[in-house]
Order: structure tokens, then sequence, then C-alpha cells
């Protein structure tokens, strides 16, 4: 192994990942851990930061050891989104767990904003409608609870960032305190369009710019890995970083007009390129994919908290060991038998942002058994994906023709089977599901001139449609009864009085 390799960290929320991977884009080494989450409190999520920082550090060690002969050309980053982190600026400590982008325990603020008419103001800057989702207001709950918060950050003393800006604090030794261009975009503090931190939204959630890091292109070279930290040379380049879900619309190469990717994780981003920030009437956010040889790429995106977590969350109420066994027993039966799952779990995302909704199993009948469960709750999943497609199509005006996926969700045969039936749209699978640690390596051997010579996802399955149109009917009607249910008709929080009416993804083909 003695080709220049790139070493890249896809840091998630239930699991980290370290691979070594060639200019081509060859896989060549990996290696994993599982990540810990806490629900100290209804709604809330957190993380040891620390327990992050020593898992990333424990998985570079394990893949230098594994590959002593490598050369490792760059380090490049990818991580979990919207999770924030405060620290101290001298010794490099977390003040706080880190806040997970699944916690609610901001929505009181969110509310209050909100009420106050800020939405629009908000969503014309960063392309976020307001919601604890995004950073801003949960770094206004950390300075308010962590005692000294707020005084010792008007003193310079705190440092605070996205999961990227703590991992290159830590690899660097506390000299660089840097993001890019597509975490900052997720913090709802950064203006899209003028490409700084902006003051408004900064003062709007009361949010001292001095604690956030500078913010540099998502190919930069950030620095290089201090000595000591880990058996990286010192000489080692940080030469990437990008969210998780921007890494793989970049691995996916998905530019063309109504290109859409699914990363289907704990929760799912769906997300399609466009030239420039799109206003949504359809419940979906504008983001930035990368910020790439100095130029921006946007991108439309919506987001949903609970996903692949609604599988895991299932196996946990049947009492089943894994989600094979869910799969298994979800394929036991032909149809849902009438079953809908709503999982609601911490509210709803894109495109409904409904916080009150909580999760149901609505359709039960003395002829119900598990395994309808089971099937429903894959099929919430698609469904779920289905409602963000229909969102794009109406907001871009144009027809999304297939769906990319990545994500380890995506090794599920039934669920893609689902997704292609639900949406009516075939669905492309590559036979590498690491979309995300792929991506940012390709951007930084690109950046270093290791130039991959072939097309990312050039071997990939096509899922193809295959459910009859009066049972998709079906199992959508039975899907938006249920939605109207559980919002029990609460304003959704990012409401439009103009917002027209969706229609069904499957139509418009």
């Amino acid at each position: 192994m003695r080709r220049p390799v790139i070493l890249a960290i896809d840091q998630g929320t239930t699991n980290t990942k370290a691979l070594l991977v060639s200019a081509a884009g060859e896989i060549l080494l990996t290696r994993s851990r599982p990540m810990q989450v806490a629900y100290p409190r209804p709604g809330w999520a957190e993380q040891s930061a620390s327990d992050i920082w020593e898992v990333v550090a424990g998985l570079i060690a394990e893949l230098v050891a594994a590959a002593p002969d490598a050369e490792i050309a760059a380090l490049a980053l990818s991580n979990q989104r919207e999770t924030v982190v405060l620290w101290d600026a001298h010794t490099g400590e977390p003040l706080a767990p880190a806040i997970l982008w699944q916690c609610r325990r901001s929505e009181d603020r969110c509310a209050a904003l909100r009420e106050a008419g800020h939405e629009d103001a908000v969503v014309a800057r960063s392309g976020l409608g307001i919601d604890p989702l995004f950073p801003a207001a949960k770094i206004g709950w950390l300075l308010d609870n962590v005692p000294g918060g707020r005084k010792r950050a008007a003193r310079g003393e705190l440092r605070c960032g996205t999961i990227d800006s703590w991992l290159i604090w830590k690899l660097t030794g506390g000299t660089v305190h840097a993001t890019d261009y597509s975490n900052a975009s997720r913090t709802q503090l950064f203006n899209i369009n003028t490409l700084c931190w902006d003051p408004v939204l900064a003062g709007l959630f009361d949010v001292p710019m001095g604690l956030l890091p500078d913010v540099r292109g998502s190919d930069s070279r950030f620095s290089t890995v201090a000595a000591g930290l880990t058996p990286l040379p010192a000489s080692t380049p940080i030469h990437a970083a990008m969210g998780d879900s921007h890494a793989a619309l970049f691995h996916h190469g998905a530019l063309q007009p109504g290109a859409t990717k699914v990363t289907i994780g704990t929760g799912s981003s769906i997300m399609t390129a466009t030239p420039h920030p799109v206003r949504s009437v359809h419940g979906l956010s504008s983001t930035i994919a990368w910020h790439r040889r100095g130029v921006t790429q946007y991108a439309l995106e919506g987001n949903i908290s609970i996903s692949g977590h609604a599988a895991a969350f299932a196996c946990g109420l049947l009492g089943l060991p894994d989600e094979a066994a869910l799969t298994a027993l979800a394929a036991s039966v032909p149809d849902n038998g009438g079953v809908i799952f709503l999982p609601a779990l911490v509210g709803l995302g894109a495109p409904h942002w409904c916080s009150e909704a909580r999760g149901t199993i609505s359709g039960l009948s003395l002829g119900t058994k598990p395994a309808h469960i089971a099937r429903a709750t894959l099929e919430a999943i698609a469904l779920q994906i289905a409602d963000v497609v229909a969102a794009t199509q109406a907001d871009l005006g144009l027809t999304v023709p297939q769906i990319a996926v990545d994500g380890g969700a995506t090794r599920n045969p039934l669920l893609m089977q689902l997704l292609a039936d639900l949406t009516d749209r075939p669905v492309v699978r590559p036979h590498v599901a690491e979309a995300s640690a792929l991506g940012v390596a390709r951007l930084a051997a690109d950046a270093i001139g290791l130039v991959a010579p072939v097309e990312p996802s050039a071997e990939a399955d096509r899922v193809i449609p295959a459910m009859a149109p009066d049972e998709r009917q079906r199992i959508r009607a039975g899907w938006q009864a249920a939605l109207a249910s559980a919002m029990g008709g609460a304003k959704p929080a990012h409401a439009n009085e103009n917002r027209p009416k969706l229609r069904d993804a499957t139509v418009a083909r």
C-alpha cells in the first residue's frame, strides 16, 4: 500500500468509520466503532464530545497499525451535521455534552422567535426555517446553562462549533478553529447569500460571533495534524471537510436538474443540487452543498429526523434482535394489513415541520400481526422520503427521474424495493454504501492532485418499481390520514399560508 491514499473519517451519530481510500475511489481498508447516544430527558439527545474525539483518534491509530506502510497523503473529514460542541479555548475540554441534531431542547427558543415574526428574515438569510434541528438556538441554550457561559464567552475563553470544527481543533492541538461552508450553512448563523457569519442572525439567536470558527472552502488545506495526538506524522494535512450528506451528494455526482440523492441513516437527507439558493414554499431548506475551487454549489434539502432509526425503534418494540430480523418478519407478509406506522418520535421534520406531532401506529385490527407492524415500519421510511420528493418537485417545478441512495440502510433489499414502489421511481444503489467517506476522500484527492480516473458511482444496481398503482394509493392514503391525525390541526413550524398543497410523489413521471 505504498501508493498515496486518503484517510477519510466519517463521524456519524450511531457509528464512526475510518477508511483508507485510493485515488481511484477504492476502499482499501476500513474500521468502525459504534457511538452511544444519551436521552436524558424526553426530546433531548446528546453524546460525549470527548468520546467522539477519542473514537476518532482510536480509529486513526487502528488504521495506521493495520497498514504501517501506507502513504497517507491527506486526512479528510465528513461529519454528522447540526450537532454542536462548546469547549474551553485553553484546555480544549468540552463544557457540556455535544447536543445532537435530533435534540429538541431549544424548542421554546425557536417558538418564541417564530411567534415574534422572525421566520421570514431567518429563512431569507440562512435558507433554513426556525427549528431545534439547527445549532443556533442550541448554542444560546448552552451559553445560558453552562455555569458562567456568557461571561466566559465575552472574555474570549470559549469556542463553539459543529463536529468538524471540534475534530479539527483536537487534531491540530487547539491551534485551528475552522469549519467549511457546508457545515457553516447548517448552523442557521451563516448567510448563504453573502457567505459570511451574519450579525443579524447571531443577534436573533443571542450567539456571540467570537465563538464561531473561520469558514473555509470545503477543499481547503485546513492545517496539519499536531504531533503526538495520533500515530500520523505531524506533516499530514487535513485537506477536506464536509457535512456527511453533502459529501454523499458529491460522491454521487448528482448535479443534473432534478438529480436527487437520499442518504438513509439515523435520519434521512434528501438533497438536490441547485445553481443558486431556492426559497422553498413546501417545507424544504436551501443550503450550501460545498465550496470548491472558489465556487459555491447550492442544494435544496429535506431533513427527516427519524428514518433508519425507526427500524431500530421497532426492533425494541417488537422484541427483535436486529434489523435483519425485522426485515425477515416484514417479508413474511404480502402487505401491511392496513397498519400505518408514523415515526414522529421527535416530531415531524421536512416537509411537514410539526414539533407537536408524536408517533402513532394505526389501522390495527384483530388480524394484525407483528409482521404487519414490521412491514409498516419499512414503508414509513420510504413514505417520508416520498413526501420530500414530492416537495422537491413542487419547489423546483421539475420531475425527479430517479433516486440515488446511500447509507447502511441501502443494504436492505426489501426497503429499497419499497422505496422504489412508494415513490414510483427507480432507485439507483451503488455497490458501496459509504458515500459520505468516499465523497470527502474524493474531494481531498482532487484537491491535492490525486484525481480519480473513474466516476464514483459507475457501478450500481437499479431497483425498479413493481407495486400495483391501487396498492400504492391505498398505502399513501393511510399515510396521509395518519399524518393529519398526528398533526391534529397544529400549524406546522414553518407554516406558509400561501403554501400549495403537495401533490403525490408518484405524479409527473
